[in-house]
């Protein structure tokens, strides 16, 4: 069992940055693929980012690549998303998620999900 929890969300000026944590409980969050996803109001939520259980690996939605960089660090359990260049666009909840030992962006190859942190990006 995997617990998450996200912070850093927040209010933030179009082209301003932000950096979300992921905290995972366990002691097994380095076998798992991380994953950022997003859901915007009337939306269905969708692939943002993901990161290999060794962070050797990384996979990005072609709406936030160039622009967002997802990080982890096993030591600390915990999974990063750094935002640069924020688009209103942006704005959404953001989750983490564990999944498996591959990089995955489907929702369903995700086992363990976060309560979310809101982005909100102001024009």
């Amino acid at each position: 069992q995997v617990q998450l929890v996200e912070s850093g969300g927040g209010l933030v000026q179009a082209g301003g940055s932000l950096r979300l944590s992921c905290a995972a409980s366990g002691r097994t969050f380095s076998s798992y693929t991380m994953g950022w996803f997003r859901q915007a109001p009337g939306k269905e939520r969708e692939f943002v980012a993901a990161i290999s259980w060794s962070g050797g690996r990384t996979y990005y939605a072609d709406s936030v690549k160039g622009r967002f960089t997802i990080s982890r660090d096993n030591a600390k359990n915990t999974v990063y998303l750094q935002m640069n260049s924020l688009k209103p666009e942006d704005t959404a909840v953001y989750y983490c998620a564990a999944g498996g030992r591959l990089i995955a962006t489907s929702l369903s190859d995700y086992y363990y999900w976060g309560q979310g942190t809101q982005v909100t990006v102001s024009s």
